[in-house]
């Protein structure tokens, strides 16, 4: 069964052809630049070398039909037809309180996309494109949309509320939904695997570090408290994201500096975070190396910083869940990055976690890195979202 995974951002179409059967990815790529002048087509069939084309792309049925034709060319083709594509899966940022799991997409999905597109108005936007063109162009192959917000459906009404007038969630859905979801759910279905217990037996705090990083806390498998909140600005300081802040800071910038609402999120998204605390790059490698080798006073602090919080969380979480099974470092920082996940478990003995520091010198393999005295495991597991999407599509598709 041969799955086609497809993520839109506003100027940007990331794809995986997957074969299911075989549990590996026939080619990927990305097409960047959409409606931006100088547009690329980055395409890699599996055993082949990469390949990448310039030419302008106009939108998103544009970018697909580029793609489609990558997919089943003659020469560089990994099928011989679109009639070999049994499903689609769509990454879908926001389902709001509708979707609590995966649906197959129809005319009153989308309907309830639209709907939400005030809760994500940067994000669905692209992702309902991208389903469109889809729809168009390949008009009898089912798809599937996938919601990074579904996982986190299953927190308590105490976890997810704000401490605003309830009036304000009733009218407008004001709450916490939480991001990475599709993310924190395949990294707690390994780690399940990997200790030898069913999912809904485990207790786990899953730690997405990355760019955009968010931490979950996962009991009897399924999520009960988050880090990123009403938007993907909550929770840790990022790699431009200023994380949570005192909300009363806006008001005071929009005063001080004569700022528009927009400008001043412009900021909080886009130029805080590591990047704005260190005045050099939002790369975490580029901020370690600063802090590390340079001695860069404001990055040690951005790098400090970050891993702060990211302990905070998990203290806070092991407080929450009472039992934890293992703490889970995964995505580009947490897989790759051994200085921040030492940063992060160091003083952390006394809670029961003891780092093997010769273990933890490793990037982006999965491992345990915890001694055999530490009462709560530490595992390395790499992601794969897009591997995920195409499990729940082909779930709920089925196959012949």
């Amino acid at each position: 069964m041969n799955i086609l995974v497809i993520n839109c951002g506003s100027s940007s179409l990331k794809y995986q052809l997957i074969d299911m059967d075989k549990n590996e990815v026939k080619a990927k790529g990305i097409v960047e630049r959409i409606g931006i002048n100088g547009s690329q087509i980055k395409y890699e069939r599996t055993g082949m070398d990469k390949q990448v084309f310039s030419k302008p792309i106009n939108n998103h049925k544009e970018a697909l039909k580029e793609m489609l034709g990558l997919l089943t060319d003659q020469e560089l083709g990994a099928i011989k037809s679109l009639k070999e594509i049994d499903a689609v899966g769509h990454r879908v940022v926001h389902g709001g309180e509708k979707f609590s799991g995966s649906v197959i997409i129809d005319d009153e999905v989308i309907k309830a996309l639209n709907d939400n597109i005030d809760l994500a108005p940067l994000h669905n936007p692209p992702n309902i494109m991208g389903i469109m063109a889809c729809k168009e162009l390949m008009p009898d192959i089912p798809m599937v949309g996938v919601f990074d917000t579904a996982f986190h459906q299953t927190m308590p009404p105490e976890a997810f509320i704000y401490g605003i007038p309830y009036e304000f969630y009733e009218k407008y859905k004001i709450r916490r939904y939480g991001f990475h979801g599709t993310s924190h759910k395949y990294v707690t279905l390994r780690a399940a695997e990997l200790l030898g217990k069913s999912v809904d037996e485990v207790n786990l705090i899953t730690c997405h570090l990355g760019n955009g990083s968010s931490i979950t806390a996962v009991k009897n498998g399924k999520s009960v408290d988050t880090s990123m909140g009403f938007t993907p600005l909550e929770g840790l300081i990022m790699g431009t994201r200023s994380g949570s802040i005192d909300p009363s800071i806006i008001a005071y910038l929009m005063d001080k500096e004569s700022l528009a609402t927009s400008e001043v999120m412009d900021i909080l998204n886009k130029k805080s975070g590591v990047l704005g605390i260190s005045g050099l790059s939002s790369d975490f490698r580029d901020i370690e190396n600063a802090a590390l080798v340079d001695s860069n006073k404001r990055a040690q602090v951005a790098l400090k910083a970050f891993t702060y919080g990211v302990k905070k969380y998990i203290g806070s979480y092991i407080a929450a869940l009472g039992t934890v099974d293992a703490i889970i470092f995964t995505a580009g920082v947490g897989e790759n990055s051994n200085i921040v996940r030492e940063m992060v478990l160091e003083g952390l003995e006394p809670l029961g976690i003891i780092l093997n520091k010769e273990a933890n010198k490793i990037k982006g393999k999965e491992k345990e890195i915890t001694t055999p005295e530490s009462k709560v495991k530490v595992f390395i597991i790499p992601t794969n979202e897009e591997l995920m999407i195409a499990r729940e599509t082909e779930l709920l598709v089925g196959r012949d």
